[in-house]
């Protein structure tokens, strides 16, 4: 019996494929949501912490995490190279910018300018 459905015309089974492939692309493309950003910097003035990816702190991060977690510390056959972590430079990012603050310079406080209750 041929099928009488409209799931399985040619028209359907082709935006099927184009949505698989739609996904699949904002999925591995490298700036979507679930990769880097643009322009990866540190949170500044009027900012949240935010998740930053460890390859974008440095350069050899997993190296970085082997040592703190001590693996390969107690090989008495082949010891490990004295270790160097290579870390990259964040600039950050502000939203606004802080004003100065202006102090007197021979900040002096005078005993007559507040109430003394003693």
């Amino acid at each position: 019996m041929a099928s009488t459905r409209n799931k399985n015309t040619l028209g359907n089974y082709c935006l099927q494929q184009k949505q698989y492939t739609d996904s699949g692309i904002y999925t591995v493309y490298p700036n979507s949501a679930y990769g880097y950003a643009y322009n990866t910097k540190l949170p500044g003035n009027g900012l949240l912490p935010a998740q930053i990816p460890n390859d974008k702190l440095s350069y050899n991060a997993i190296d970085i995490e082997t040592f703190l977690y001590g693996i390969n510390q107690t090989n008495l056959v082949n010891p490990p190279p004295c270790f160097v972590p290579e870390l990259n430079s964040l600039g950050s990012t502000n939203i606004y910018e802080k004003s100065k603050i202006f102090l007197p310079e021979p900040l002096v406080i005078q005993k007559n300018q507040r109430p003394n209750f003693f």
